[in-house]
């Protein structure tokens, strides 16, 4: 709703960011505060616009900007913030007359819904031909427990510990399908071009971080099913950066289940032991790509 005496904040919680105008009436006095004295987040990131007409002041955060917090439930994603009012002094006085306000503000988005850009359309015509070409693939990547029974309440790692992650798709009515992991990377923002970045998963299914001196991360095999891949990395953080929070980013995709794993569509480890990269399933010339890095991206 618009912001207004008597609803001083209003927020909009679109698709990758969240927008809140706020009504410089913000304790419904008649007094207007200062905008210079709003900021939104732990960040403190400052307003974008202000209305002089309607006496708003409006902030656009991106979900992951501000030092927003990211709450997982099992149906839901809830991006956490708060807008700050921290009345200054007027100039040349010592004395304020309002007090302090931190407004909590929550966006609600459903884990469940596709967030796929594009449906897989079938070139096939079985008897659920319309409902396929129609529906859109799920697509999940989760930490989980150590003997990957159940997701991973926390978020929070040791180094030395090891990361479960699991990747699934949810193909309903369309022909059996095999989950692949074309790429992994980790940086230290949402944005997975940012610098520092470091891959884990390269090359179109080569869990290159395996090959590190110091790590023992693999892909599991065999697979629980074939719309599954589980695979896991040992804890790390960025050298000479003492931020905790690490984003990884992954590149999901499915092939026909009775297509034959290729150097296109493998899940490839290293074996130290061996000193060769060995795939969750097909023959070993599938992932000789990976020492030499010339294999096939996305096809």
């Amino acid at each position: 709703q618009a912001a207004a005496p008597l609803h001083p904040v209003a927020v909009q919680c679109q698709e990758a960011q969240v927008v809140v105008t706020v009504h410089r009436d913000l304790f419904g006095t008649g007094r207007l505060i200062r905008a210079a004295d709003l900021t939104l987040g732990s960040a403190a990131c400052l307003p974008v616009a202000q209305s002089a007409a309607e006496s708003t002041v409006t902030f656009v955060a991106g979900l992951h900007e501000c030092g927003s917090t990211l709450q997982m439930t099992p149906d839901s994603l809830i991006y956490k913030t708060s807008l700050s009012y921290k009345p200054a002094p007027s100039v040349n006085l010592v004395i304020v007359r309002t007090n302090a306000a931190v407004v909590p503000i929550e966006c609600h988005y459903p884990r469940k819904s596709n967030v796929s850009s594009n449906a897989v359309r079938p070139t096939w015509a079985p008897f659920h031909s319309t409902l396929s070409a129609e529906e859109r693939l799920m697509f999940s990547l989760r930490l989980m427990n150590d003997d990957w029974s159940t997701e991973r309440l926390s978020n929070g790692f040791q180094l030395g510990e090891s990361l479960h992650l699991q990747a699934d798709v949810a193909s309903g009515d369309h022909i059996p399908l095999s989950l692949f992991v074309d790429d992994c990377v980790a940086t230290l923002s949402p944005d997975r071009n940012s610098s520092p970045r470091y891959a884990l998963i390269d090359l179109s299914g080569c869990l290159v971080d395996g090959r590190s001196d110091d790590a023992i991360s693999a892909f599991i095999s065999p697979r629980p099913r074939q719309e599954t891949l589980q695979f896991m990395v040992d804890a790390f953080k960025f050298a000479g950066d003492d931020r905790n929070l690490i984003y990884i980013t992954c590149h999901l995709k499915v092939s026909p289940a009775d297509q034959a794993p290729n150097p296109l569509n493998k899940a490839c480890s290293f074996n130290k032991a061996s000193s060769l990269w060995v795939p969750v399933e097909g023959t070993g010339d599938i992932c000789s790509c990976c020492e030499t890095g010339n294999c096939p991206l996305y096809g």
